[in-house]
């Protein structure tokens, strides 16, 4: 039944489209966007409860100023700008390394087949833990911290994947470091890019 475990995600998912229009807007939304000094107060007090709200409103105003002169761009400008390509050739090869997390590496490490849903359901809690890990610790070591120690600790457990995916034929105990590199690996991605 882990498979029904897995498709709570789409379910959680579901019950949020369900609710989302009875939701306000976002503020910053509201005002920085659509400019709707109204509506932005009248969602803060929607979703804040009763009180004055003003100080927000005001940095909000004041973010508002600072980013006046900046063009927001749709997804066909970004991918066109040549100064983000090397951040969109760093996301493509982090999502492409992804891949590597999947089933058939599992295969590849010769795991048995019945053990294999498990090991899934172990993927899916290191990606909770290290989403509650990088939360808790982000404020502490910043953003460029975690985002250069994740991709060099994301390349080192790479490097040693690789390694025992290749001598776990040789050394049976390989599979199972193998499972344990992709935990890692997932915790050392959700912690840092």
């Amino acid at each position: 039944m882990w498979h029904v475990l897995l498709s709570f995600s789409g379910l959680v998912a579901l019950i949020q489209l369900l609710f989302l229009p009875f939701f306000p807007e976002s503020p910053p939304y509201l005002l920085l966007q659509k400019e709707d000094k109204a509506g932005c107060l009248k969602a803060m007090k929607q979703l804040w409860g009763e009180g004055n709200y003003q100080t927000e409103f005001d940095d909000l105003m004041k973010e508002k100023a600072i980013t006046k002169g900046t063009k927001i761009m749709n997804v066909l400008e970004v991918l066109r700008e040549r100064s983000v390509y090397p951040q969109l050739c760093t996301m493509l090869l982090l999502l492409l390394s992804l891949q590597l997390c999947g089933l058939k590496i599992f295969w590849t490490a010769n795991l048995q087949e019945n053990i294999i849903p498990y090991v899934s359901l172990g993927v899916s809690i290191c990606e909770l833990i290290s989403i509650i890990f990088c939360s808790s610790i982000i404020d502490r070591f910043g953003r460029r911290t975690l985002l250069c120690g994740g991709y060099l600790l994301m390349a080192l457990i790479l490097v040693l994947l690789e390694t025992s995916l290749l001598l776990s034929n040789q050394f049976l105990w390989l599979r199972y470091c193998s499972v344990i590199l992709i935990f890692l690996f997932i915790i050392a991605y959700g912690m840092g890019p």
